[in-house]
């Protein structure tokens, strides 16, 4: 089948969980770019909400921790435009914490967020998604920590790895009406990560990723526009790498530093 612009979503809405800054930010403006009305949420509305070609995303504050709240959302949304096509699950993250000390309250509040909210707006948005002829899209934005974890970030991989279960388990359950994809994201250039990759920025890690340079925002959110869009009308329960190939293995590194060093 033939499509004239498969990343056209003029006439469909787009609901963008944290999607006031970094990489939600950039997804939320690249669905606003391809035509569609766009949701984002936070818990306080920023001085400048995202927007593209002259359009404006709408605000809703929201803790999507909170079933509730999650659920109020995802009918602000609907109820505002009319429908809900696309639910882009990005809200979340997590400071190092080490895993021998660190409080059960801090491991709940990052399970909260990085696993639970996901599956209260995607049931939220699946019984809206389920009564509209051309059903919807989700999509969890996930982390490389899911596949392989680093120091510091227990709780996290496992509510990042708990998150890719539930995408597949989803997908199995609400298709054919609802699609449910992942998107497993590597390391992303962000003005709030950009400082705890080092003095510069993360430049020099560009040398541990295949492709030469790490991940902008731009990067994943185009990779949503695929997912979301007709060109993925078969593509469920699928886990799409954006992390330019991962990491380069430590003992390849190890070897050109001494090769270096030689």
């Amino acid at each position: 089948m033939a499509l004239s612009n498969p990343v056209d979503f003029t006439g469909r809405t787009a609901l963008v969980t944290g999607g006031t800054k970094g990489i939600g930010r950039a997804v939320a403006e690249a669905f606003l770019a391809a035509g569609a009305d766009v949701v984002v949420c936070g818990r306080g509305e920023p001085e400048r909400l995202p927007a593209a070609d002259g359009r404006t995303a709408v605000f809703h504050a929201a803790d999507v921790r909170d079933p509730a709240a999650a659920a109020a959302l995802v009918d602000a949304a609907a109820e505002r435009f009319g429908r809900l096509d696309v639910l882009v699950n990005n809200a979340g993250g997590s400071p190092d914490a080490d895993a021998a000390t660190v409080s059960p309250r801090f491991v709940e509040r990052i399970v909260a967020l990085n696993l639970l909210a996901p599956f209260y707006v995607a049931q939220a948005a699946n019984r809206v998604m389920r009564t509209q002829e051309r059903g919807g899209s989700v999509i969890n934005i996930g982390s490389v920590s899911a596949h392989d974890p680093q120091p510091g970030t227990a709780a996290y991989s496992a509510a990042k790895a708990g998150l890719l279960a539930l995408t597949r388990a989803l997908a199995l359950e609400w298709a054919p009406r609802v699609r449910v994809n992942h998107i497993t994201t590597g390391l992303v250039r962000t003005e709030s990560a950009a400082p705890g990759y080092g003095p510069d920025g993360g430049a020099a890690l560009a040398g541990i990723i295949p492709m030469g340079r790490m991940a902008l925002p731009g990067d994943v959110a185009d990779a949503c526009l695929f997912l979301a869009g007709d060109l993925a009308r078969y593509v469920n329960g699928a886990d799409l790498a954006v992390h330019g190939g991962g990491e380069l293995p430590g003992r390849l590194l190890a070897v050109r530093s001494a090769a270096a060093r030689g």
